[in-house]
Formats: C-alpha cells, structure tokens, sequence
C-alpha cells in the first residue's frame, strides 16, 4: 500500500501503514491480544473492505485513511461525497412523502391565514421542547398567536391527557399540535372532538391505526412507506414547516411579505436529533451538519446560553449537544419546571436566556445528585439479575425519583450490555423507562407487553420505551420482557470495543486528528472511529474538574512523542484505579483522538474508554 506523499506539514497525509491500520487487514484474534480489558471488554476490529476504502480515496481525492474509515462504516464509492459534504439540497426528500403531512400543512396554513389561535402540545423531553420550540417559532413568525403546554412528568405523566387538552380547547384554541407525543394517545384527544382540530407529529412507535384525528404525521405509523423511520420530532416538525411554507406559497402568502428563513431552526433539530439518539446518517447528518453551522454564530440566545454555562467555548459538535446541553434541557422536564427549556429556547432576550440558562444548570446538578442517590442501589440490583441469567434487567425501587430511572437503565445498560427498565414505585405503582441495546427492540417489546395486559402504560422506539405497571405484576412483567428478548443472553457481559486500527503515541497527532474529523458529526450509526493507543507510559496522572470525576494523563511513547489523554466520568472503578497507578508502566489505551482548540493553539487529546496493562 503506497506511503502519504510529504509536502509540508500541513498538507501532507498519513497513509494506513503510518497511522498503523495495517493490522485490520485482516483482522484475527483481539486488537493487541486485548480478550479481556480492565472494564471486562473485548477488543476487536472493525471489518472494513480495503479496496473500497480506496476507491473511494482515489475517487473523491482524500486520504487513504477517510476512504477506509468510510468503507468500515458501510459508506459506499457513490454515496461517499454526500457522506463527507452531507447537503440538504440532495439529501431532503418531498415533505409530502409522509403519509397526512399535506393535510397537517393545509390545516396550518389555514390557521395561518385566519389568525386563530394555535396550541402546541410538547413533551417534556430535549426532542419535545425543541420540536415545541420550532413549532411556535414557524407559526409566531407568520402571526399566529400560539401558545404552549408541557405536561408534568410526576402528575401527568407522558403525553396528551384529557383534562389538560380539555383545557387547551376551553382557552379557545381552534387547533392543537401534539409534537414528540400523540401517537397512542387515542383516549386523551377524544377530548378535543367537537371542540378543536388536532395534528400529531411524532416519532415514536405506532402500536395500531392512528387516533381518529385530522391528520397524524409519523414516519414510525405503521401504514408510512417515506423510508424516515430515523427521523426525531423536531426534524418531522422542520418538515412540516417546509411543507406549510410551501403551501402558503403556493397561495400567494408571501407576495406581499418576507418568507421567514426555515435553515435557521435547524439548531433546533440537530439538537433533538442528537440527543434523542437518532442515527447519524443520511438525512439526519445533513440536518446536524447544517444545524451545527446555525448554532456556531449563536444566533439563538437560549442556544447561546446554554452552551455557555456548559463551558462550550469552541464550536460546537454533536459532542457539545449531548453531553451539554442535552441534560440540562432534558433537566427541566426530568426534576424541575416542564416547560423552562421550551420558554428558553424561545427566549430572545440574552439577560434573560441566560438566567434561565443557569436555573437549568442548577436543576441539572440537583439531578445528578438525585441520580447518584439511585444508581448504587440501582447497579448492585442488576449484578444480582445477571447472576441470575436474566436477558432483561428490570429494577425498581420504593420511592425513586421517576425524572432521574431513563439515565440510570442508560448506565446498567452500558455496564452490563443488556435491555435495562429501571422504575420507581409509589402509591403501588411501577413508572420507568428503559434502554436497549442495537438490535434489540424495546419499544416494540413494551408495547406487545401492554397490549398483553401487563402495563398500565407503555410506548418508545427501538432504543428507549417507557412504561408503567401495578408493582405486584413485576415478575410477570420481567419474565414477559425476558421471553419477548431472549436473544439478549447470547450478548457478552460487556459490550466489546470496535477499534479501527492501532497507533503510535508519536502518530496520534494533529493531521490524524484533522483526518478523522472530517467525518464528523459523530453519533449513533456513524460511531466516532475507536484506536488503540500501543504500549503507552503514563508520566502523569491527576484528577481534575469540580468533583474530581475526570482524570487528565500525560503519556509518553515507546519510540518517543508525547499526548495528552483524559478520561471523563472515572470517579471510581477499575478504569479510574489503573490509570491513576500506572505511572511508568506500559499501558494499551482504546479511545477516540480529537483535535481541539485552547487560547488560539490547537492541539490533539486521546479521550479515553478503556484500557489494558501493555
């Protein structure tokens, strides 16, 4: 395999043999001889098609490198150009493709036209109030007179309730848009027959026929054939704003008046989309892409402060939307005020946004506190369920705060690598939600169990559900799951770790860093490229950060260079004990390389996940 020709330092390429991807040619045995890490994982190689990476270096001219990583992630020679320069322009299909959107926009651009008042129906969630958001922003930026309404998460629970939409109807809203919620909420919308029209747009999956409504947009409805299944509500709500602004152009609207920008809401769909964990791909990345664009000039000053008090100060990434402003949105409707994300994201006074922005902040780490209470308790419980073979972890406990159980089943999940339902019971009553692993479908498994008799209440997508049941059913429930997702005992106890090559500390630079880069976004279904750093000595080894949770390393090479790492959530554990004693001893670490800026200068850090005595 040729070698990267050298122009100057900036320009030139590493090829596989320098980057040390040579290996997986054809992977054998685990990367390093790595079958069991410290954290109890395996690490294995990616399968990647050599010669299709390399067509695709020579067709679009980029490095050997990007072809491969493009090839490993299914990513074929014609569609490669689309995949590294995702465009809206290519990548957007007719809204009309979904099944009921021209008749949710004719309706919209009727209440446009007559200027009556509109209610938008949210979830409580970082996808509900931003697809909430949205919709407000398109219907208040042609003159309606909108407003909102969160439902509580501890008194009223998920989704559309009689009383509530009841309530909508009498404050005189002639029509109600159910965003992120609605699907099987056939009972609470009869309360708005008569009375006021009703338009769903979701996401979440469909269980039978759509309530009898005036339209229900979902690509998840069973009788949809758009192919969008991926899609968030907040990319569903930007497709129907497309669609509802070509309606009303169509009929002459905007000839006497500016056309609002629709691409300038896209951060709110990139921020949705990630942090719902929609997959990366297709037209997802394409609205990430672009949303991230919009949200770099921070034109949004709910965004703007959000990413500050998150200590954001770069442009932000895929990475900046989940893990900082994903849980301080998701924060309002998990232990604080439902609707203080939504009113924020509409915010358009910065002094304002940014006190709402710190209130969230703090409502963030009231929750980690409230998390912190349950997950001990939580993870010895799921240690006892994989002693026991259970394929489904399902936990409860007396008096768990119901706002804090989805992040904890996110967290047995990862360490256990299996389904994980975690509920807080009161008053008799089992109310939780669930995480998955791929290829397993929880969602559709809640479902089958409620329409079995066995929940009060229950719903998702293939990655998250949740659900509620009488407490003196939980053995049913979990022996329910246990059969409904049996493949799941033919898992690992941990899922195995999928590098794409190994690497040199002296390799692992800015211009390898760069190179990856350019397939970001990162996400679900385009996974940030794994590499196993070889034979690394740590010189130096702190805890930094206010609870001392991350630990920064300094690391040299066997053959020289020097990196620096940082492995974030290590408070404690085996991972944390290694790399805090290391010093001197040779380790292999596995993480992800990314170059980042600090006061001008850009420099290249390994983020850790795992890591293996050399």
């Amino acid at each position: 395999m040729s070698r990267g020709t050298t122009t100057s330092p900036s320009s030139r390429t590493y090829s596989l043999a320098e980057a040390g991807l040579l290996e997986a040619e054809a992977p054998s045995g685990a990367v390093l001889g790595v079958e069991r890490s410290v954290t109890a994982r395996r690490w294995v190689w990616r399968a990647a098609d050599a010669r299709t990476g390399l067509a695709i270096a020579q067709r679009l001219e980029v490095p050997e490198l990007v072809g491969r990583l493009l090839a490993a992630r299914g990513v074929g020679v014609e569609a490669a150009a689309d995949f590294l320069e995702p465009r809206l322009r290519a990548l957007m299909p007719d809204p009309s493709c979904m099944r009921d959107m021209d008749l949710a926009a004719a309706r919209l651009a009727q209440a446009v036209r007559s200027g009556e008042r509109v209610a938008v129906f949210a979830d409580y969630d970082a996808d509900g109030a931003c697809a909430g958001a949205l919709m407000l922003r398109v219907l208040r930026d042609l003159g309606v007179p909108a407003t909102h309404y969160v439902p509580d998460r501890i008194k009223e629970g998920y989704g559309p309730n009689a009383p509530a939409i009841a309530a909508l109807c009498d404050a005189g809203a002639g029509l109600i848009v159910c965003v992120d919620c609605g699907i099987s909420a056939h009972q609470a919308l009869d309360a708005a027959r008569g009375r006021a029209d009703v338009v769903v747009l979701d996401h979440h999956k469909a269980e039978g026929p759509p309530p009898a409504i005036l339209a229900t947009v979902n690509p998840n409805r069973l009788d949809c054939d758009s192919g969008l299944r991926g899609l968030c509500a907040a990319a569903v709500c930007f497709m129907a704003a497309v669609a509802l602004h070509r309606t009303l152009r169509k009929s002459g609207f905007f000839s006497d008046r500016a056309e609002p920008p629709l691409l300038e809401l896209l951060d709110l769909v990139a921020t949705a989309t990630v942090c719902d964990v929609m997959p990366l791909t297709g037209l997802n990345r394409a609205l990430v892409s672009q949303g991230l664009r919009v949200m770099a000039r921070r034109g949004r000053p709910g965004i703007a402060a959000l990413l500050e008090v998150a200590g954001v100060k770069d442009a932000p990434s895929a990475h900046s939307l989940g893990f900082g402003l994903g849980p301080r949105i998701n924060a309002s409707g998990r232990i604080g005020e439902s609707n203080l994300a939504l009113r924020l994201l509409l915010e358009d006074d910065p002094l304002e946004a940014r006190a709402m922005a710190e209130r969230l902040d703090i409502t963030n780490r009231r929750r980690q506190e409230v998390e912190a209470e349950v997950m001990g308790t939580a993870l010895s419980m799921a240690e006892r369920g994989m002693a026991a073979g259970h394929p489904v972890l399902l936990i409860c406990g007396e008096g768990w705060h119901p706002g804090v159980v989805g992040i904890v089943a996110g967290r047995v999940k990862e360490r256990f690598n299996r389904p994980a339902l975690v509920a807080g019971v009161a008053d008799g009553l089992a109310k939780g939600s669930g995480r998955s692993v791929p290829g397993l479908d929880l969602g559709a498994a809640i479902i089958a169990a409620r329409q079995a008799g066995l929940l009060e209440t229950g719903g998702g997508h293939a990655m998250a559900a949740g659900f509620s049941f009488r407490a003196e059913r939980q053995e049913a429930v979990h022996a329910f799951l246990n059969e409904r997702l049996a493949e799941a005992t033919t898992l690992p106890d941990a899922a195995a770790l999928v590098v794409e090559g190994t690497l040199s500390v002296a390799a692992a630079n800015n211009l390898l860093a760069a190179q990856i880069g350019r397939l970001a976004p990162f996400g679900t279904g385009n996974e940030e490229p794994l590499f196993a750093i070889r034979h690394a000595r740590v010189v130096r080894a702190d805890r930094v950060g206010k609870e001392g949770a991350t630990i920064r390393l300094f690391l040299e090479g066997e053959g020289g260079g020097r990196l620096k790492a940082i492995c974030f959530r290590a408070k404690e554990g085996p991972l944390a004990e290694l790399l805090l004693n290391a010093r001197g001893r040779p380790l292999h670490l596995c993480g992800t390389l990314r170059a980042e800026s600090w006061n001008g200068e850009v420099s290249t850090s390994l983020h850790v996940q795992d890591a293996a005595p050399a």
